[in-house]
């Protein structure tokens, strides 16, 4: 009987040394990206710091070790999305969606760039995705919701 109590008691007290996210989704775990991969933590902070060919440079190098990061592709989209180069933008955004057709920063960076080429059909598509993603208010669904009644507003001029 006291060995059966003195196991008990082991185990909770184990359990209670837990860190917290080991009883949460086991993804909270594993290491942020931009801890295994420095080109991927320089390409952030050259978002941050808005200089968009570094973090092109950056993310691309990232993006040939790890080619199935749907957040890398997802970067390097809006990245060359500030550039200009939209082309390049999209074929980014589509790969992060193909990779993680739930990512809603993709869904909110296409969308907006959709209606940077007058494609608000496209642009509205992304927002019903995001509308059936977020099931709760998300930041994403909010800021492509408000970006179209912007681009609404200015087309109605």
């Amino acid at each position: 009987m006291i060995g059966v109590s003195v196991s008990v008691t082991l185990v909770g007290l184990s359990l209670a040394l837990l860190p917290a996210t080991a009883v949460g989704d086991p993804k909270d775990e594993t290491p942020a990206a931009e801890q295994l991969d420095p080109e991927y933590a320089a390409g952030k902070t050259a978002m941050e710091a808005k200089n968009w060919d570094a973090a092109i440079r950056a993310f691309s190098s990232a993006a040939l070790r790890d080619t199935r990061n749907a957040d890398i592709q997802n970067y390097l989209g809006y990245a060359y999305r500030k550039t200009g180069q939209l082309e390049l933008a999209f074929k980014h955004y589509q790969r992060a969606l193909q990779l993680n057709p739930r990512h809603r920063g993709a869904h909110e960076y296409i969308g907006e760039a959709y209606l940077i080429v007058n494609n608000l059909a496209k642009a509205e598509e992304h927002l019903a995705a995001l509308h059936k993603i977020c099931l709760i208010p998300c930041e994403e669904y909010e800021d492509l919701k408000k970006a179209i009644v912007e681009y609404r507003r200015r087309s109605a001029r």
